[in-house]
């Protein structure tokens, strides 16, 4: 949390000094300029890494890059007195991978009342690799902040703002059955996919920050809902962080 503390603050602190380094826009009549066709990043790729906070030991990730990639249709309206700043909202999808260690079991389909997370010992056959896939459909507000509104794709930007979403879909994949000597049983390309969405969250909200300059900007996000059900597993919440790219 202290984490998410600090690289929000850092946020915050970069689109004050970016704001302060701006000429005033009391200086310029925005009145006579029509900004409504400028290419203002209302369509946004993000790629970057996830991780789940707030963890209990039994809840082992690792064997892989856990990741998220979401795509975002926006609608950017810049304010008439200032448009330096301006509102945008849209929606897209979210995706978020996360990998867990060879000799965990993440059992989906478990009739069980908390989702298990199975330790499986190193005599017994396991994946040697599995992840936890979770897809959101979600509906992004952003308030943004241009150095150059004009021309955004050569300014520096700033954007706070907040992801809501609903849950499409969660599923585990499992990858390459091995026995304890690591040999393949199956062979490499042998994928077990199970498919459940009862212990995962029916919606999230996100809190996001970006920063950069003309296409390409760091974003990162945390959810202040629980990834797991109330009641249905541990709590824990997903720090995400990684790189925009925008435009259009």
């Amino acid at each position: 949390m202290k984490k998410v503390i600090f690289i929000t603050a850092s946020f915050l602190l970069f689109g004050y000094f970016v704001q302060a380094q701006t000429p005033s826009s009391q200086t310029k009549d925005w009145s006579k300029l029509d900004l409504t066709g400028r290419a203002a990043d209302h369509f946004m790729i993000q790629f970057g890494s996830d991780t789940w906070t707030g963890k209990p030991d039994s809840v082992k990730t690792g064997g892989g890059f856990s990741r998220h990639f979401n795509i975002y249709f926006m609608y950017d309206k810049p304010f008439k007195t200032n448009p330096h700043y301006s509102v945008a909202f849209g929606a897209g999808v979210g995706t978020s991978n996360i990998f867990f260690d060879d000799h965990t079991l993440v059992d989906i389909k478990s009739a069980a009342a908390a989702l298990p997370f199975h330790h499986i010992d190193s005599i017994s056959s396991h994946y040697a690799k599995s992840k936890v896939t979770t897809i959101y459909f979600q509906a992004p507000v952003e308030l943004r902040y241009f150095s150059d509104p004009e021309h955004p794709s050569k300014s520096w930007k700033y954007a706070a703002g907040l992801k809501v979403g609903t849950l499409l879909k969660a599923y585990t994949k499992s990858k390459n059955y091995v026995n304890s000597a690591g040999n393949s049983i199956y062979g490499k390309t042998f994928i077990e996919k199970r498919i459940s969405n009862r212990f995962f969250n029916a919606s999230d909200v996100e809190l996001t920050g970006r920063v950069g300059y003309g296409i390409i900007s760091l974003d990162m996000g945390y959810t202040i809902t629980p990834i797991i059900r109330d009641g249905f597993g541990p709590v824990m919440n997903k720090f995400s962080i990684g790189f925009t790219i925008s435009g259009l």
